[in-house]
């Protein structure tokens, strides 16, 4: 029986509506106001000459009619370009006006102003562990678009904070999924692989504000270091592997420089060596090249045997 009753409430919460932005047809202000203007005028007329033959009702009826026209006024309102009118009738979402220009709705119509021009904005620099749980900071740039202006007002309370959380957010999270830097070969990083982390972000962002209706149209990391703690020792790290790297280098290049003069003499047969004379000759051309400080040459001007 709970287990019925669970699920009973499991359904009956996923089959929640959703509101949706609909276009609502306003009447065009200018329309309304030539429409007002004309009856307040005649209603004005009318209470005039009522007022003159002295007939009570028809003094109260007028003026009643003034009243209403008079409250019909303040049905206009403006649209700037691209932001939009939300309209609400006594808690119930009437529609959305998008449109720029002059309108006129149902003066009862509650009016909220909401931008759907492109904004961005910095996340915080956030402390945290990447895969390999170091530690470090990040931050990012985000750049949004609300396109649904009723899931923006209606499904989210302040959806500009709910962005701004759920953003730093996500890229807490895709801070944890990779390391500072990569150590093995195709291996993603966060500084190595920024075109393919900025898409990842972009993409785990706008999975989070779906139901917001704001559309991620850009987000890429603005900064990346290692915390403070732990900068130097990092530091260490990079001018370490950047040393083991360059003598690679080094290394294959002197193996290879080696090599070539070996054949040439063989081939040119200048001079005949035994194995023993070859690597000789193969250590002291290794110490000549891979030295970090200029080999001074002893010259052997007796007989090579």
């Amino acid at each position: 029986m709970a287990i019925t009753m669970i699920s009973s409430r499991y359904h009956s919460s996923k089959d929640l509506s959703v509101i949706r932005e609909t276009q609502y047809r306003a009447m065009s202000g200018f329309g309304a106001f030539a429409v007002l203007l004309l009856a307040s005028i005649g209603t004005g007329i009318a209470l005039g000459s009522a007022g003159n033959r002295g007939a009570t009702i028809a003094i109260a009826a007028r003026a009643l009619l003034s009243a209403v026209l008079f409250f019909m006024w303040f049905g206009f309102f403006i649209v700037q370009p691209n932001k939009g009118q939300v309209l609400q009738l006594f808690g119930r979402y009437a529609g959305t006006v998008s449109a720029p220009g002059l309108w006129w709705a149902n003066p009862l119509f509650t009016k909220r102003a909401l931008s759907v021009r492109v904004r961005n904005f910095e996340t915080a620099k956030l402390k945290v562990n990447d895969r390999t749980s170091n530690p470090i900071e990040i931050g990012a740039v985000v750049v949004w678009q609300v396109v649904d202006t009723a899931e923006a007002m209606f499904e989210v309370d302040n959806f500009e904070n709910y962005i701004h959380v759920q953003s730093e957010a996500a890229l807490r999270g895709l801070a944890n999924q990779y390391a500072y830097d990569s150590h093995e070969d195709g291996q993603m990083s966060l500084s190595s692989h920024t075109g393919e982390i900025a898409e990842k972000l972009k993409s785990e962002i706008q999975a989070r504000l779906a139901k917001a209706g704001v559309s991620v149209l850009e987000a890429r990391i603005s900064h990346l270091a290692y915390a403070p703690e732990i900068a130097s020792v990092m530091l260490r790290r990079q001018q370490a592997a950047a040393v083991i790297a360059a003598r690679r280098l080094i290394v294959d290049g002197a193996v290879g420089m080696v090599q070539q003069a070996l054949e040439a003499l063989a081939q040119k047969g200048i001079v005949q060596l035994d194995e023993e004379r070859k690597a000789a000759m193969v250590s002291n051309l290794l110490v000549v090249l891979c030295a970090e400080q200029p080999t001074t040459p002893v010259v052997n001007a007796g007989t090579l045997y």
